[in-house]
């Protein structure tokens, strides 16, 4: 059995769920994936060591995507308070090989192995090869680049959750001013992250004068029946994330294409449209032709870091 066709472990740990799997070369292995909540375990081994106790032979290799910053062979969960170290983890989990990515540069490996299937199309754009982008709103807020490199791709780390929030009008300096006085800075995932969705909808109703607390799923829900104060929320949400990617665009240019990934970008990406995506997408001045020619997509897969955990290992 070649390296490629032998079994490897991936996972991508979230802040509220981890997903494993095991992979052959590129291919995730039919009826292994399992989704697991963080709340239930004290720590990623204890994760891995029951998904692996259900299954016969232990792996030799294994690849792991974090969200939160991964230095060599530690990584910090911005949004768990788990430190995860290779060896340990190895150790734990009897596995020779072990590497540690930040979940958005697992999902960027992942972005050339996706089937057409598994992605929305946002805008077309006029797609050339190069450099993709991968933007990734979930429990947290990150994006990186994916630049094609020999037989792979290079996928630097990032925190680009954490930049400042775009300041446009006036209407968004008096929400970062109102993220400061709360969080002390007001940042792009103070918004555009699933608790971001419900600082904004609280800051909407603080400008209407009305004491409203709501959870995202019922912020969504309140978009659905036509409830003004969400509406304004979710067209406030979809003209920031529209200026933040073009933002990004300009640094990265993706001509290959821009992909959000991620449970909050799935439920936003009906409101594209209707929000007004496209207007703030391109209105960028004397650049907004260059920003018109980037292709953008919603990926539809949730388990797509998976793919790029192994398409990593497949090529490293």
């Amino acid at each position: 059995m070649t390296a490629s066709d032998s079994p490897a472990l991936v996972a991508d740990v979230g802040g509220t769920n981890t997903r494993v799997a095991l992979a052959r070369g590129r291919t995730l292995v039919a009826g292994t994936t399992e989704r697991f909540r963080n709340a239930e375990f004290a720590g990623l081994e204890q994760i891995l060591e029951a998904f692996l106790a259900r299954h016969r032979k232990r792996p030799a290799r294994a690849a792991v995507a974090l969200a939160g910053p991964v230095r060599g062979d530690r990584a910090e969960m911005t949004n768990l308070g788990w430190t995860v170290e290779a060896g340990a983890l190895a150790d734990a989990c009897g596995v020779q090989d072990m590497a540690l990515l930040n979940d958005l540069q697992a999902q960027g490996h992942a972005l050339p192995h996706l089937p057409e299937s598994h992605l929305r199309r946002i805008r077309a754009g006029q797609p050339e090869g190069g450099t993709r982008l991968v933007i990734g709103l979930g429990t947290g807020v990150n994006a990186a680049p994916v630049y094609p490199f020999g037989n792979g791709h290079l996928v630097p780390p990032a925190e680009a959750g954490h930049i400042h929030l775009p300041l446009h009008e006036a209407l968004d300096y008096r929400l970062a001013d109102w993220l400061i006085a709360r969080r002390g800075f007001a940042s792009v995932e103070d918004v555009l992250a699933g608790s971001g969705l419900e600082r904004l909808h609280a800051f909407h109703a603080s400008e209407a004068g009305v004491s409203q607390a709501l959870d995202a799923a019922a912020i969504m829900a309140s978009m659905e029946k036509g409830d003004a104060l969400a509406q304004r929320t979710g067209r406030h949400y979809v003209r920031l994330l529209a200026q933040v990617t073009a933002d990004l665009a300009l640094v990265t240019l993706p001509f290959a294409g821009v992909c959000y990934i991620g449970g909050v970008a799935r439920a936003m990406a009906p409101w594209f449209e209707r929000f007004g995506f496209e207007a703030a997408f391109t209105d960028m001045g004397r650049f907004s032709d260059l920003v018109a020619r980037f292709p953008l997509a919603v990926v539809e897969d949730d388990f797509a870091a998976l793919t790029g955990c192994a398409a990593y290992l497949a090529t490293h």
